[in-house]
């Protein structure tokens, strides 16, 4: 099995076109896995998670970790107080600031419409769906830049899914993909 892995500053459309020159360009190379940073489309569904589907395509993301800034006064140094009460020294304080992990970095995976489906044509159906819900502004020209990805983020955002991956679930609720009745 030939791997190829492409690294895009976020356009699945380079996908698209890299496996369309794959299938015209001498022996047939098999994809299976593109990365975009920490999101990355699989195709091969041994490499997805535990109990994947065969014939299913999966996104991989990485959610990032919840992060507080806790500033604290520890005592360093009780105050002195004499026998009448008055404080001689005053207590002495330190100021500390922390960063502490609420929730750590996690891997998702869910399914999405593999590359194939990735046409112009299709990018141009999810941007109009989004336009359509006003969550894309831009004329659907079909490549899937910066702004189309950041609309399919805010759609799955409202649908609990931070990723710029459109998953199968969004795609049919844009009314993009069929409907699994099995």
């Amino acid at each position: 099995m030939n791997r190829v892995t492409v690294r895009t500053t976020g356009a699945m459309l380079a996908l698209s076109i890299t496996l369309a020159a794959c299938a015209k360009t001498g022996p047939r190379q098999e994809v299976t896995r593109a990365d975009f940073g920490d999101e990355q489309i699989i195709t091969d569904f041994t490499m997805g998670p535990p109990g994947a589907r065969p014939g299913a395509c999966y996104g991989k993301d990485v959610t990032p970790a919840t992060v507080e800034q806790v500033t604290e006064h520890r005592l360093v140094e009780e105050a002195k107080i004499a026998e009448n009460g008055n404080i001689i020294t005053p207590a002495k304080y330190e100021t500390v600031t922390e960063a502490r992990i609420v929730e750590g970095r996690e891997q998702i995976y869910f399914e999405t419409p593999c590359p194939p489906r990735w046409t112009p044509e299709f990018i141009a159906s999810i941007q109009r769906a989004l336009t359509a819900r006003g969550l894309y502004a831009d004329y659907p020209h079909g490549e899937l830049d910066e702004a189309t990805r950041q609309a399919i983020r805010t759609f799955q955002i409202s649908e609990g899914l931070n990723s710029a991956i459109l998953s199968t679930e969004s795609a049919r609720k844009l009314g993009l993909v069929e409907i699994d009745l099995s």
